[in-house]
């Protein structure tokens, strides 16, 4: 599922979302994995949260820039700024 109206547009938003999937402040049941993917329609990136099966439970739009410089996140996890 995603929400048309939420879009990720700077890198800071991507590290809360991020966090907030990684602490269960979702409230996903199953959350396995993050990825970030173009929409095979139209081309538009977002970020997906996947169960243990690679099925989405949830989606957010980001900004191309987003998804050009975010992937390390991604990949590796938000590092924390103690």
């Amino acid at each position: 599922m995603i929400n048309d109206n939420e879009v990720i547009d700077t890198l800071e938003e991507l590290a809360s979302f991020l966090r907030a999937v990684e602490n269960g402040g979702l409230g996903l049941e199953n959350a396995a994995g993050v990825a970030l993917a173009t929409n095979n329609s139209d081309g538009r990136p977002f970020v997906a949260v996947l169960d243990d099966k690679h099925q989405l439970l949830l989606g957010r739009w980001v900004t191309q820039d987003v998804f050009d410089n975010g992937k390390d996140m991604v990949q590796n996890g938000v590092k924390n700024s103690h």
